[in-house]
């Protein structure tokens, strides 16, 4: 994975910007809705999964804040939307405090323009794999108490890890930095029940097409992230998105050809 340089951005498909694009957003290029629906055409049910994961985030986080996490690392956060991180935090436990991080210098002036005002909520331009110069950076170690539990939000950012750059090691230093009594959010797309064809095809689009190519990891490749000493996932485990504390019934979900599995884990 690449950080996206500013003079690529109209020529280059951002996979924040398509995450933007199957939310209903409007903060995105052509290049960007081309590429989204290009992979429409192959897997139709990439906008519903796009839409779970996100409402699995907004799930995990109140729940967390109901919980008393008051301290919220957002890796990867992607563009602002509607039902941000630190607004979920805050319309429980006030004094949340939030920060962002994004490697996308499009996310910027957007990521910018949303916490103008609000002294409890930051944003840097860092790279998930670097976790040292996250936890290190400035704005990181003013903002967020060592002393007090922190949630780790991890959603939908380490299938733009490829294996090469150690998506295991990265999750590792972050969990092993985190103060006792953290958590992790979790969410990755699986390639679990992929047909064979549909998932050339989705490869090809990768390469062809996103800075960012995404890595299709089985059920097994995902669940080694959670393999992590003195931490330990909470009901339900490891689930599909939709199935993660849903706030209806999901007992009529039925995993399509692409999923994504999400979980949230705790330190000890």
């Amino acid at each position: 994975m690449r950080t996206q340089q500013p003079d690529e951005e109209m020529s280059s498909p951002s996979p924040a910007r398509m995450y933007d694009y199957f939310l209903g957003g409007t903060t995105n290029y052509q290049v960007d809705r081309d590429a989204a629906e290009r992979g429409l055409t192959y897997a139709p049910e990439i906008k519903t999964i796009a839409t779970a994961n996100r409402q699995f985030l907004i799930r995990a986080i109140r729940f967390l804040a109901e919980q008393g996490v008051n301290q919220f690392l957002d890796i990867g956060s992607g563009l602002p939307t509607q039902e941000n991180v630190h607004e979920i935090a805050q319309s429980v436990t006030p004094s949340a405090r939030t920060v962002y991080v994004d490697n996308d210098p499009s996310v910027l002036p957007q990521a910018q323009a949303l916490i103008i005002g609000d002294d409890r909520t930051r944003y840097i331009q860092a790279d998930v794999r670097d976790p040292h110069g996250i936890l290190s950076h400035p704005e990181t170690t003013r903002h967020l108490d060592p002393a007090q539990p922190w949630a780790v939000v991890l959603c939908s950012v380490l299938h733009f890890v490829p294996d090469a750059d150690d998506p295991y090691g990265v999750v590792y230093r972050l969990m092993e930095a985190a103060p006792a009594g953290s958590y992790l959010i979790f969410s990755h797309v699986s390639r679990t029940d992929v047909d064979p064809e549909l998932y050339k095809i989705l490869m090809a689009t990768n390469s062809n097409n996103l800075s960012n190519p995404i890595t299709y990891r089985t059920v097994e490749e995902i669940a080694r992230f959670f393999d992590q000493p003195d931490w330990e996932l909470l009901p339900p485990g490891m689930v599909d998105v939709q199935r993660w504390q849903p706030d209806g019934l999901a007992d009529d979900f039925i995993p399509g050809r692409v999923r994504v599995l999400g979980g949230v884990a705790r330190k000890r």
